[in-house]
């Protein structure tokens, strides 16, 4: 099981071999590797997704504007991309450096003094590691080292963090739920109902910081950074440092995002694209590899409360109507992300077709 007949390649090995030495991927770069291990490597995109992209760059909102205008800015990129900028949130400058600072500090490290963090259990409230869940002979890992934080109902144990980057994540943190508090009513009137809509759902009072660390390849062309996705979650607030190398996919080719100077990346996670009922759009993002230099951003994923985890979900009351029906079945926040992970490990990506309701279906085709 796990062996490749053509020339006797044991995956499943080759697999535990790297987890067993709790290096990650820059300690496979330490050792001086001149090939890019099999199972990180990425089958070749379809021509159409290779495809020149197009020059216009995903929006940029500017949360001090005028709310009208903001709210009906956010409402198009949200249906239109997925994605957007937001500039004037709140973070100073020097807190959003000195986090990008404390994830490169942390991951640099020698491996010793991360060895202890490294799991692949998901439950844990602080971890680090490079392959998120099993995976599958075919599909490819992502070539990047994260660091993880849950944040449970927004709290976390600051002992559990290492001091070489405990008070940048924690004083982040402080900022990040503020711009949390001021997206959730902004989507929520880009939704057409009241602006305490999201907050009284309790459905982003928890955090998943993830601190990513992407050192360059020596195949870059061979893998990515990041293997192409959709966030599971209600939504993400990205932090990136000035190097580039995400794309999101857009009208079916992949497009940059470079980095604009004190900007967020804000994404709609799959659980809002159901709960709003296809209003807002999650769609499919990666980060690819570099030969030369490393890059590391910051990711908040925003998802319920843990008493609100196991509470049922689905398409809002303010987005449906007898000329717009729900698209999704209910379903609670645990079981969608299971179901999402599930698929991830079999080389799947939005567990959203899961849920479709299969009238909507019919009357879409």
């Amino acid at each position: 099981m796990g062996k490749n007949d053509d020339n006797d390649y044991d995956w499943d090995k080759e697999v535990a071999e790297f987890e067993k030495s709790k290096g990650g991927v820059k300690g496979l770069v330490d050792s001086g590797i001149t090939k890019v291990p099999r199972f990180f490597i990425s089958p070749p995109e379809p021509d159409a997704e290779a495809a020149p992209r197009p020059d216009a760059p995903i929006p940029t909102i500017d949360l001090e504007g005028v709310r009208a205008e903001t709210i009906g800015e956010i409402r198009s990129a949200s249906r239109t991309w997925g994605f957007f900028q937001v500039v004037n949130h709140g973070i100073p400058a020097a807190v959003m450096d000195a986090v990008l600072r404390g994830t490169r500090g942390l991951h640099e490290q020698p491996k010793e003094a991360k060895q202890g963090l490294y799991t692949s259990d998901g439950s844990a409230d602080v971890r680090f590691y490079t392959i998120n869940a099993r995976l599958e002979e075919g599909n490819a890992a992502s070539w990047r080292d994260a660091f993880a934080c849950k944040f449970t109902d927004g709290a976390i144990d600051p002992e559990l963090v290492p001091p070489v980057c405990r008070d940048e994540i924690m004083e982040y943190m402080k900022h990040m739920v503020k711009v949390r508090d001021v997206l959730s009513e902004l989507l929520s009137e880009a939704l057409g109902a009241r602006k305490e809509l999201l907050a009284e759902m309790q459905c982003m009072e928890s955090e998943y910081l993830t601190c990513l660390y992407y050192p360059a390849s020596p195949e870059p062309d061979k893998s990515l950074g990041t293997v192409e996705h959709s966030d599971p979650t209600v939504l993400t607030v990205l932090l990136q440092d000035d190097t580039g190398g995400l794309q999101i996919k857009h009208d079916g080719r992949w497009i940059d995002v470079p980095p604009v100077p004190g900007a967020l990346i804000v994404n709609i996670g799959d659980f809002l694209q159901l709960m709003s009922n296809d209003k807002l759009m999650s769609v499919e993002h990666r980060v690819l590899c570099r030969s030369r230099g490393s890059r590391v951003s910051v990711a908040c994923f925003f998802f319920p409360r843990a008493q609100q985890m196991t509470n049922i979900y689905g398409p809002i009351k303010q987005v449906v109507s007898p000329n717009n029906p729900a698209l999704y079945k209910q379903v609670n926040y645990i079981d969608f992300v299971t179901h999402y992970q599930k698929r991830s490990s079999r080389g799947g990506h939005s567990a959203l077709a899961n849920y479709k309701l299969i009238d909507s279906l019919v009357n879409l085709s």
